[in-house]
């Protein structure tokens, strides 16, 4: 099978409802709430893409027991406390920061040194901030070149609660925090910046000892030592960030029209709707409803005329960290000079992706300009591309990838798109997907 993909013309008009996979960052989340809890879990919709599928393993190698059959996942929890911890694990987190940045904190009381590696993209990624808060419950950290991974972790058998101060809006660093809070002897005291709330909404839904208060530009959580774990059933909405790509494709296509059912709309992953929204975009939620604490919707996208320039205000990054290479094909497209600017986490992923963001934009034709965590794009509405363009060596990052199938089928030209095996990282069925628009 070749690992790129070539296209050369434009997508046809399109009026279609399509399904979206499971919501990545809640099926890794259920995995791991479930193999603590008492009892047997199941859920429907999880996404089996790499990162889950190494997280099920993860937990496997922990003594939990998984299988999965008819398109349901069972885990077999063992308590909070029943975790077998063994002599040379290696847990293999693969691409997925969200594995490799939570499961520390759910092995902070292993015995046992465990190492946790990854695969190339990842080990460049920082782990010092989970290291460091981790570090101040009792537990053991060695990361090579004092950063990254491979990590070796040894945990404590006297864990003592800590109080931490999170500033970048990360999601994993704030998890891994609550997970190794159950933990603890005591009260466990988080100040947050404001960022993804999935596993504070599942730990409400469970009853579980964690107070969230609101402020301005921080959320204050607290977390108390938990014994015991109910198991939790789920069917798991559909992943707002898999979305994006056919959202943005739909608002840069003539006369198309797109639903796409049971999507995750929590507020802390929406900021790129109400970015795009700003700029013109014609995007409504239908059949709202909340499940299990997050709030779920049908989208319906129409295509846009005309799209207007924006002046992205930085309290919408953390909810659209996710999604900003799509935003900047919008930006491409529309009236006049987008700025998007604190953007430091952009270069922080599974890529530089700011400065690929930029190099796409630049092949495309597009004036940008770029500093380290700013982007200013001169957008073009009569944006035409009539040349070969090739993508490749961008660390195989999925929405890397993602990204440049949707500007050639937005913009037009001749795209040699590499290593569309990235895909399997968290959309597997992304070309399927292409291809039911196409029919």
């Amino acid at each position: 099978m070749p690992h790129k993909i070539i296209f050369k013309k434009k997508i046809n008009v399109f009026n279609k409802k399509i399904d979206i996979p499971g919501d990545k960052s809640l099926s890794i989340r259920w995995a791991l709430i479930a193999s603590l809890s008492h009892g047997i879990s199941r859920a429907q919709n999880l996404l089996m893409s790499e990162d889950v599928i190494a997280t099920l393993k993860a937990i496997r190698k922990l003594g939990v027991k998984v299988s999965y059959n008819n398109k349901i996942c069972e885990i077999h929890g063992s308590g909070v406390n029943g975790y077998k911890y063994k002599k040379g694990i290696i847990i293999n987190a693969q691409n997925s920061g969200t594995l490799g940045r939570l499961i520390p904190g759910l092995l902070i009381d292993t015995p046992m040194p465990i190492k946790i590696t990854g695969d190339k993209s990842l080990s460049k990624r920082d782990f010092r901030r989970i290291a460091e808060p981790l570090s101040k419950f009792g537990a053991n950290f060695n990361l090579k070149n004092g950063y990254g991974l491979p990590l070796v972790i040894k945990g404590s058998q006297t864990l003592k609660p800590i109080k931490f101060f999170e500033k970048k809006g990360s999601a994993q660093c704030k998890s891994s925090i609550i997970f190794a809070g159950i933990k603890a002897e005591g009260k466990t005291i988080i100040k947050a910046k404001k960022s993804r709330n999935h596993t504070e909404l599942l730990f409400k839904y469970l009853k579980l000892p964690i107070k969230v208060k609101k402020r301005k530009t921080f959320d204050l959580i607290e977390i108390n030592r938990v014994n015991k774990i109910k198991p939790i059933n789920y069917n798991i909405p559909s992943d707002i960030s898999s979305s994006a790509f056919f959202i943005v494709l739909t608002i840069l296509s003539k006369k198309s029209q797109l639903i796409i059912k049971n999507i995750n709309i929590n507020p802390t992953r929406r900021g790129m709707i109400t970015i795009l929204k700003k700029m013109g975009a014609s995007i409504s939620f239908q059949n709202k409803k909340t499940y299990k604490g997050e709030l779920i919707a049908d989208l319906c996208i129409k295509s846009s005329k005309v799209l207007k320039s924006i002046n992205c205000p930085a309290e919408l990054n953390s909810g659209a960290i996710d999604e900003f290479l799509v935003i900047f094909l919008v930006a491409a497209k529309a009236r006049g000079i987008s700025y998007f600017k604190n953007l430091d986490e952009l270069n922080k992923k599974e890529s530089p992706r700011l400065k690929w963001g930029s190099k796409i934009l630049k092949m495309m034709g597009v004036k940008v300009i770029t500093t380290n965590n700013t982007i200013k794009i001169f957008g073009n509405p009569k944006l035409k591309i009539n040349k070969k363009i090739v993508v490749k060596n961008y660390l195989k990052d999925h929405r890397v990838f993602m990204s440049s199938v949707i500007a050639a089928l937005s913009f037009g030209g001749e795209w040699h798109i590499h290593d569309k095996d990235s895909i399997k990282t968290s959309f597997p069925t992304f070309l399927k997907t292409i291809d039911k628009l196409k029919k």
